[in-house]
């Protein structure tokens, strides 16, 4: 059994995480308590709880283009304040998991494997990229590269010419205490599909969507992953 310290307590996919039955304790601080652009707050936190596994999900992701208008918050949040859980951890030798995108990757080719060139797409990917730069520094951690969305999916429409490796919430969280042990970075998702499809297996009335060639709303065309690293730790 481990100690597992959870930041983002109160967000989406926390709120699945709570659901999953497992023998780790699991500690949810609220923001007041654990606020990630806070150094010391993040050292009290730690005293208090002394978790052996912290899993970073607090930050900004949406709307997307947030990170367009106040990039302060967006570095503040996913920049500054993944490297100040990176310290935090680092100085108590705490394995660190920190929740990515798979938006890092260019988004062209789609298929990614860990192993390929980073070109993020958007601000909200380079946000997640300069927090990745300082999880990278240190030895005991995990990055995970996760293409992941609601169920039921929250928009009204889905593009159809879009592909991606989305799997819903819930899927990760029941597999994510499988990861506890690894390190390095991992791509998690789904089989590759375009939006539309994947949607449409959940809600028939969504409204089908292209986006155009020339739309620049900052979303790749093939962002989808290789799996095949997940698989062979999951099998």
């Amino acid at each position: 059994m481990k100690k597992i310290l959870i930041t983002g307590g109160t967000g989406r996919f926390a709120l699945n995480l709570k659901k999953q039955k497992t023998i780790h304790k699991l500690f949810f601080p609220n923001k007041k308590e654990l606020d990630i652009t806070n150094l010391n707050t993040i050292r009290k936190c730690i005293k208090i709880y002394k978790p052996d596994v912290l899993i970073h999900l607090a930050g900004l992701s949406r709307p997307m283009d947030v990170h367009n208008k106040d990039i302060k918050q967006s570095i503040d949040l996913n920049i500054i304040g993944t490297a100040n859980i990176t310290k935090a951890c680092e100085e108590k030798k705490i394995k660190l998991i920190y929740f990515s995108t798979n938006y890092v990757y260019p988004g062209i080719k789609g298929n990614y494997k860990e192993t390929d060139g980073l070109l993020p797409v958007n601000n909200y990917a380079w946000s997640k990229l300069g927090g990745e730069a300082s999880v990278q520094l240190y030895d005991n951690s995990l990055i995970l590269r996760v293409s992941m969305t609601e169920k039921p999916f929250v928009h009204k429409f889905a593009f159809s010419n879009v592909k991606t490796s989305f799997t819903y919430h819930e899927n990760v969280a029941k597999i994510l205490f499988k990861l506890l042990n690894k390190k390095g970075v991992l791509n998690i998702g789904g089989p590759a599909s375009f939006i539309y499809d994947f949607v449409k297996k959940e809600n028939k009335k969504i409204i089908k969507k292209k986006l155009g060639k020339n739309e620049n709303i900052g979303l790749p065309f093939d962002s989808s992953i290789d799996l095949s690293k997940l698989m062979k730790i999951i099998k």
